[in-house]
């Protein structure tokens, strides 16, 4: 992870059922030095290194103007694989957690003459942030949150008293509740000339979200997701040569880039090893990548330029990075 940090859980705020799938436990990180916290812009997320050998992301959903402390949301998933499980029954008021200094792929564009949110779950937590920039900014935005209930949607509460308070259009939609689902294409359809989308929750929103953005420019429309969208390359039988180190091998079949590299000892920075945290990220000297991330736009895959080692592969025989 980058910068390292040691931070102390001030307090921990639960909605929903505890233990349950889709209860969400709120964290309040704060520097152990007393000193400020890295800056961080909407739409940020940190690593959480929940125990020895597994690291998470999570999005920031604090004001980006707070340096004091770091807010995360992490909802109790049904199929986890350790990391929400942990932080759900094991980390309390007190403990000293170790993350890392924010970064950002989902950047909000603040001059934008009118901006539109759209939530769906834990996916709040990003959007949030970048509401919060736009309020303070003094810039119009609407906000839609989609969730299963009510009861266990993270921050209702927050969101409902701040943009009613500011005079700003919330929609909600809660399945379970007897609500129907958000209707995208009505969103984006009646949204005014020039607007910028945000999405980010389950990748069933995520996929209509960007069938109904098809009738917008390709640029205003903006996502985030917290599972890869698409399956790591593992074909194989292709070389990858570091142009640093000189060093070239063949990716053998069932293995990603970074997983050949590292049973060669070198070690590329990664976290999330699903394509989606951007920490793996490697400038492309030569050849075409065969990307997988949920990172990089359209546009800068179509460049080539740049490729996210733990799930792309390669269209070419042979890649050539910068390692």
């Amino acid at each position: 992870m980058s910068a390292d940090l040691r931070v102390r859980v001030e307090a921990i705020v639960d909605t929903g059922p505890a233990g349950e799938a889709g209860a969400v436990r709120v964290f309040d990180l704060r520097p152990i030095d007393g000193h400020s916290l890295p800056a961080f812009e909407a739409g940020a997320h940190i690593d959480i290194v929940v125990r020895e050998g597994l690291v998470r992301q999570y999005s920031l959903f604090n004001a980006p103007d707070e340096t004091h402390r770091y807010m995360v949301a992490v909802a109790l998933d049904a199929a986890t694989r350790g990391g929400s499980k942990h932080l759900h029954e094991w980390v309390e008021c007190g403990d000293i957690l170790i993350v890392s200094a924010p970064r950002c792929h989902f950047h909000l564009v603040e001059d934008a003459p009118f901006s539109v949110f759209i939530a769906g779950g834990i996916g709040v937590t990003p959007l949030w942030a970048m509401a919060q920039r736009l309020l303070a900014l003094g810039q119009p935005f609407s906000f839609h949150y989609g969730a299963r209930k009510a009861a266990t949607a993270p921050l209702l509460d927050t969101l409902r008293e701040t943009l009613d308070t500011n005079g700003i259009a919330f929609e909600t939609a809660f399945e379970a509740d007897g609500g129907a689902r958000l209707d995208l294409a009505r969103i984006i359809a009646n949204a005014p000339e020039g607007t910028h989308f945000y999405a980010c929750g389950p990748r069933g929103m995520l996929d209509a979200y960007v069938a109904a953005g098809a009738v917008r420019p390709s640029e205003t429309i903006h996502l985030e997701r917290f599972a890869g969208a698409s399956e790591a390359v593992t074909e194989g039988g292709f070389e990858v040569e570091l142009a640093r180190t000189g060093g070239a091998f063949t990716v053998p079949a069932g293995q990603t880039i970074l997983e050949t590299l590292k049973s060669h000892g070198i070690n590329v920075p990664h976290s999330c090893a699903e394509g989606i945290c951007g920490a793996c990220e490697c400038r492309v000297i030569e050849g075409t990548p065969d990307h997988r991330d949920s990172v990089l736009t359209d546009a800068e895959k179509a460049s080539g330029q740049t490729m996210m080692v733990c799930c792309s592969g390669a269209k070419s025989s042979r890649l050539v990075l910068d390692l």
